[in-house]
């Protein structure tokens, strides 16, 4: 049985109201919420899936935290990429255990921390943003969740290029892609997968343009809407707000000996 240690990340859902909150168990450390306090120690050693209580009787689910929900509890100063296109850019990019990938556009890190996940511990994530104070605050998220062993953070425009070379998989979520392909194509792996996101249609034909004109092929653009249903099997019907755009996703593989 899957039980919890000391270091790890895990989730604790209130059976009173579904609240949820995140924790890296340490012995001596606690949470203090307005259930009551709960003590790591409590939970330490216990199956995922247990309940747990706190010092005043409420309780609590201990699980194993989803990539979605902690994307969904980090500090934010800017606007995350939502975690429906999260998914799919994992998929386009090939994101696999020990894999190395940059970033560039850290913003809160939303996206870092999904790949940082999923590259896993002998993985490697460098994540390029122009403002310290970003910066600062992606490192503060990261090292909430356990993640900043994984990350490589550094401040720094990347018109000079990036510092690595041969990367499988490299990511712009930055307004003007289109003036960085050359960057990228030197730090790219032959046959690497790129990927960008950009609000505007004209920002996409800008891309495409450029895609076109440089070493890449098989380019793809893709928008996701996402309807959920109200949970409720008598009266099963799409709620009254989805999340409808939030952005344009492109994709295409990076090709140094040029074939179209």
């Amino acid at each position: 049985m899957n039980t919890t240690s000391v270091d790890e990340l895990v989730q604790l859902v209130s059976i009173k109201d579904r609240k949820s909150f995140l924790l890296i168990l340490q012995k001596d450390e606690k949470l203090e919420t307005h259930y009551g306090i709960i003590k790591h120690s409590d939970i330490i050693g216990q199956p995922y899936g247990s309940l747990v209580c706190s010092h005043l009787g409420t309780e609590f689910l201990v699980l194993i935290p989803s990539t979605s929900s902690i994307v969904r509890t980090i500090k934010r100063k800017s606007q995350i990429i939502f975690p429906k296109d999260l998914g799919l850019i994992l998929l386009r990019l090939s994101i696999q255990p020990g894999q190395e990938v940059i970033e560039a556009g850290t913003g809160s890190g939303a996206l870092t921390l999904t790949l940082a996940r999923a590259v896993g511990s002998d993985g490697k994530v460098y994540s390029y943003d122009m403002r310290a104070d970003m910066q600062k605050l992606a490192g503060e998220n990261l090292e909430l969740v356990g993640m900043n062993k994984r990350v490589d953070l550094k401040t720094r425009d990347i018109d000079v290029g990036f510092d690595e070379s041969d990367i499988p998989a490299i990511f712009l979520d930055v307004p003007n892609p289109w003036q960085y392909l050359t960057q990228v194509i030197s730090s790219l792996q032959n046959g690497g997968f790129f990927g960008a996101l950009v609000p505007t249609t004209n920002q996409v034909t800008k891309l495409l343009e450029a895609l076109k004109q440089s070493p890449f092929g098989e380019l793809e653009v893709v928008e996701i809407m996402m309807r959920n249903y109200k949970t409720i099997p008598a009266r099963l019907r799409p709620s009254d707000r989805m999340v409808a755009h939030t952005g344009y996703l492109i994709f295409a593989r990076g090709l140094h000996t040029m074939v179209r």
